[in-house]
């Protein structure tokens, strides 16, 4: 059973179901994408992550990242190894000395992990078989059409952020992006990154 490595290719609200989020994940070395339903906490977490932001104090994810060095346990590779009934099974592996360990985790929160330890991300060809859709648009950014498996990741909007804060200053949006981060509140705080890295390129 060959294994196909996975990237991150970003979150967006689901269309299908309310309060939910779509994880995708994308083939490294094909043009097919996994859409996963994720709740909001799981994909804040990985949103943050991929936004590269600092909260005030960790979460959930970063204590577990801190609590494996503490005891110099490293998570080298995430496997999404299963789909049964639209669920997707997912497996932490381990290293601790010479001893290789495999946890059992939900897939939002195995990204979420793999994300904060750079470790890669495979499925199988089976899964990406069932499971996997391919864009007609290149470079679409909206969700797929998320028909698809029921455990997928939140996602950050990437609508028209220069609008909503077209009236403000730099320094105005700057204090509103600590102010945003101080307040855990990481979909306006990318909101207001994308949009100060917007004029900082215009500049």
């Amino acid at each position: 059973m060959g294994k196909i490595k996975l990237n991150v290719l970003g979150l967006s609200y689901s269309q299908t179901q309310t309060g939910a989020y779509a994880l995708v994940l994308s083939e490294e070395d094909g043009d097919r994408r996994i859409p996963i339903i994720i709740g909001g906490v799981e994909a804040q977490s990985i949103a943050i992550q991929l936004e590269e932001l600092a909260p005030p104090r960790p979460l959930t994810h970063d204590l577990f990242k801190s609590f494996a060095e503490a005891f110099t346990v490293n998570v080298v590779e995430v496997n999404i190894y299963r789909l049964e009934e639209g669920i997707f099974y997912s497996e932490l592996i381990c290293e601790k000395g010479a001893n290789r360990i495999r946890i059992d985790s939900r897939t939002s929160d195995a990204v979420a992990i793999a994300l904060r330890f750079k470790c890669p991300i495979y499925t199988t060809d089976e899964i990406i078989e069932k499971a996997g859709i391919v864009l007609s648009i290149e470079g679409e950014s909206q969700e797929p059409s998320i028909a698809a498996p029921k455990e997928s990741e939140s996602v950050m909007p990437s609508t028209s952020a220069g609008n909503q804060f077209s009236d403000y200053s730099l320094a105005q949006l700057t204090g509103m992006l600590d102010d945003a981060i101080k307040d855990e509140d990481y979909e306006k705080a990318s909101l207001l990154r994308d949009e100060i890295g917007r004029r900082g390129e215009k500049s």
